[in-house]
């Protein structure tokens, strides 16, 4: 199987920053697509950003304080977070769809994996 455990959350002042990581870990043949979701109390889960290959997606609300990247080794994922606002609050979640080789063609098949989630506190 396929585990995914973030850190980096925690506590911090409106304005600060913060940069979450996810590393993935497990039966992994191929990783294209991560990203990071949030979900604050009372509300529904939410794309904050993906990486895709190169290609990255911001979801509104971003408005350029958020950036996305992968490490080198492409199992991991990164959230750097600045100007913190209190409305960021929220626990913020790393997903992977990953692809695993089922037979001796070489198939892939794709899941979805989530972590535990990170929570973010922002106070004002």
């Amino acid at each position: 199987q396929v585990q995914l455990v973030e850190s980096g959350g925690g506590l911090v002042q409106s304005g600060g920053s913060l940069r979450l990581s996810c590393a993935a870990s497990g039966r992994i043949d191929r990783i294209n697509d991560m990203g990071w979701y949030r979900q604050a109390p009372g509300k529904e889960r939410e794309l904050v950003a993906r990486i895709s290959n190169d290609n990255t997606e911001y979801a509104d609300f971003v408005k350029g304080r958020f950036t996305i990247s992968r490490g080198s080794a492409k199992n991991t994922v990164y959230l750097q977070i600045a100007s913190l606002k209190p409305e960021d609050t929220a626990v913020y979640y790393c997903h992977a769809k990953v692809e695993t080789i089922v037979n001796v063609e070489g198939a892939l098949i794709a899941r979805d994996y989530w972590g535990k989630g990170t929570p973010v506190t922002v106070s004002s």
